[in-house]
């Protein structure tokens, strides 16, 4: 369904009222446009405005489209993180975490949680971001059909635990969270864009489905709580920072914070580096040249021997090919704000208390923003030509005081796996494999299915 402008409803002089999308429905408001192809909807807002209104039931969101406008909504103290988004993750991530506070609460967790990702401290992971991604290319049997959706969430799950958590988290626990996130990050994209409310306590099928796939990512966090603790053992790690932290009266934080703070490790970040692991073993099954080219870079590095942390800054095209697999295919590719004060964006004027959408991966698709938008061209990111990508039309990490702390971690993840995996083998989909894409609050291929080719 496409999208209509009407006209403005305020006089020319001062802040403008946003067009309207159109193609509400009654009660569902465009609910159904993003449950039925949000991608594709979310990409076609800024032809109508740098700022669009929706609606969501009875509540109108503002929606913006423009690079530089979400560079403002970051970085603006007028606006917070709340809206649909993260109401639907309150769930999961309770209220008392990084990743849904503000204000005092979010500036001394930060400072709980930033020692364990500063940048001198990333070396230290090496040692286990190695074992891990090697791990893969002896456990991956040439011929078989490696399941991608459970081997990406095994490896980033595993690498977040012993390195942060350090804990020996094997992979049963490891299954365990890959099958309820899928289920959990799916319900709770359709609480967001559909907010039936009470229908969703129904014990209805999929309710029920979603509700003990809750219990059990919550359960599982637990466990690891309580084995650190009968433990005695305070190694130095962010769990240990965790129990160890003090409110600002001095006083050990709470055990609800505690438990929220796990989460927030082990689940976004476990389930949006999952996801751009299975889209880099995608790209490099549709795009050998480019895979050969890893390949070719990471023996030029590392002289035949097995690739090492210590490489990673050295292997500059595959960081390139990361970061395109990033801009193409997003692991978040939707995220909300809320105004604390009536404030103008752009020029649209902004109620107190509305909230805002925008949409990472509409963002970075822009043919405004990038020459053959869509083509997956990891040289787009080469010194000589990463200048003329407009400002925050790529910010995989958000930016400002909300930028994820964990950016160089996951990077140095995500670049090692990739230069292991693509040394060793060549990639082919298999029958029965399905790329297109999952949308949940996260994206992520369906059901990728590839068969390893020893080079």
């Amino acid at each position: 369904m496409t999208v209509e402008s009407v006209r403005s409803e305020t006089p020319a002089a001062g802040p403008r009222v946003p067009n309207r999308a159109g193609g509400a429905l009654p009660l569902l408001g465009h609910g159904w446009q993003l449950v039925r192809d949000p991608l594709a909807f979310m990409s076609r807002l800024r032809d109508h405005g740098d700022v669009v209104r929706l609606k969501l039931g009875p509540k109108t969101l503002y929606a913006v489209t423009t690079p530089a406008l979400t560079g403002v909504l970051a970085l603006s103290n007028d606006f917070i993180i709340a809206g649909p988004l993260w109401e639907s993750l309150e769930g999961l991530l309770g209220k008392e975490g990084v990743a849904t506070a503000n204000g005092p609460l979010h500036r001394r967790q930060r400072r709980t949680i930033q020692p364990a990702f500063r940048l001198d401290a990333i070396p230290a992971y090496g040692p286990v971001m190695e074992e891990e991604a090697h791990a893969l290319t002896e456990r991956w049997k040439a011929g078989e059909t490696i399941d991608c959706t459970s081997e990406s969430f095994r490896v980033a799950v595993r690498i977040a635990a012993r390195c942060l958590l350090r804990g020996d988290y094997m992979d049963e626990r490891a299954e365990r969270l890959c099958v309820a996130l899928a289920t959990v990050f799916r319900g709770m994209y359709r609480r967001m864009v559909v907010p039936l409310g009470p229908l969703y306590r129904l014990p209805l099928p999929a309710n029920r489905e979603f509700n003990r796939a809750l219990a059990d990512l919550h359960l599982l966090v637990d466990e690891i709580i309580a084995e650190r603790r009968a433990s005695g053992q305070r190694p130095d790690d962010l769990l240990t920072a965790l129990l160890e932290a003090k409110d600002d009266n001095g006083k050990p934080i709470g055990e609800q914070e505690i438990h929220d703070q796990v989460v927030a490790i082990l689940t976004p970040g476990s389930e949006t580096v999952a996801s751009t692991i299975m889209w880099l073993l995608h790209m490099l099954a549709e795009h050998p040249e480019h895979a050969d080219k890893v390949r070719d870079e990471v023996e030029a590095v590392t002289g035949g021997r097995p690739v090492a942390f210590q490489d990673v800054r050295s292997l500059r095209h595959t960081n390139n090919v990361v970061v395109e697999a990033m801009r193409l295919h997003p692991a978040v590719w939707i995220l909300t704000r809320r105004a604390v004060r009536e404030t103008e964006l752009g020029g649209f004027r902004i109620p107190a208390g509305a909230d805002l959408v925008y949409s990472p991966y509409a963002i970075q698709r822009d043919a405004r923003s990038y020459e053959r938008n869509l083509e997956f061209d990891p040289d787009r990111w080469l010194p000589d030509r990463v200048k003329d990508i407009p400002k925050h039309a790529m910010s995989p990490f958000s930016t400002g005081n909300r930028k994820c702390p964990s950016d160089h971690f996951s990077m140095a993840q995500l670049t090692l796996i990739t230069a292991a995996l693509a040394r060793k083998f060549r990639f082919e989909q298999v029958a029965g494999s399905n790329a297109r894409t999952r949308v949940g609050i996260t994206l992520r291929p369906y059901d990728l299915l590839l068969r390893p080719v020893p080079r």
